[in-house]
């Protein structure tokens, strides 16, 4: 067996097509999901195959896989393009079981948030696609799947993909061009002039949440997240926050331009 980078408490493993996760108390929700998602013919997600012993079973996306810094065919307008058309075909396909669910009865990782609009991927970033050559072609770690608007999960995805970061190895590109790559990730997944006027704000609210979730995490014993902290990864987000807060004006002007 292949171990695969990404694990948040356990290892992950690859054999062949098959792919090994150990079970967290929210996964029966996330197989709903996947499997909703198979059955709506949404190309590029794990499918759930069962459960053997603590462990869940699916299928592994293939694909190139990339991580922070950008570079190569994960910075090109190609890979932008085809990640803002991946999102908003799941997020679109969500929209049925949603409206067939009652969310308060199932566990998330992270916390649902109203208006429920979709069921957000929650870490829709470049480190959790496969590329065929320059294109997207799948999406896997849905563990952070949760109920929320659109622009929730659109404001992580343009945060990451653009990317607003202030971090010397994450940062890519300056300020203007930054606002271009987050303008042509909104264009390709259709987001409205209420999206786009809200996304700046929703940066920083959705990235506060999770700063929070990292402290609440740490204090209730995760090692992960407290090591993370140690690492400098929440004060790196706080100083996005603060980035995105000043240069709001213009992020703003870029989107709805």
């Amino acid at each position: 067996m292949e171990e695969l980078s990404g694990g948040r408490k356990s290892t992950i493993y690859r054999d062949g097509e098959v792919v090994y996760r150990p079970l967290q108390p929210w996964s029966p929700t996330i197989h709903q999901v996947l499997k909703h998602l198979e059955s709506s013919n949404v190309h590029g997600c794990p499918r759930f195959l069962g459960i053997k012993q603590n462990q869940e079973v699916l299928s592994f996306v293939a694909g190139d896989t990339y991580n922070y810094p950008l570079v190569g065919a994960i910075a090109s307008n190609e890979a932008l393009i085809s990640a803002g058309k991946q999102l908003r075909e799941v997020h679109d396909a969500t929209v049925s079981l949603l409206s067939q669910m009652d969310v308060s009865k199932h566990q998330w990782m992270l916390e649902p948030k109203e208006p429920f609009e979709v069921i957000c991927h929650g870490d829709f970033t470049p480190y959790n696609v496969a590329l065929s050559q320059s294109s997207v072609v799948g999406v896997f770690d849905f563990d952070t799947a949760h109920p929320a608007p659109r622009v929730w999960d659109l404001a992580y995805s343009v945060y990451c993909w653009s990317p607003f970061k202030t971090d010397n190895n994450d940062k890519l590109g300056t300020l203007t061009e930054q606002v271009a790559r987050a303008k042509l990730f909104c264009d390709s997944y259709g987001a409205t002039d209420l999206e786009r006027e809200q996304l700046a704000d929703a940066m920083v609210m959705r990235l506060q949440a999770l700063v929070s979730f990292m402290r609440q995490e740490a204090k209730s014993g995760d090692e992960s997240f407290a090591e993370n902290i140690e690492q400098g990864h929440l004060q790196a987000y706080l100083n996005d926050i603060e980035y995105i807060s000043i240069n709001k004006l213009e992020i703003q002007r870029a989107l709805c331009n």
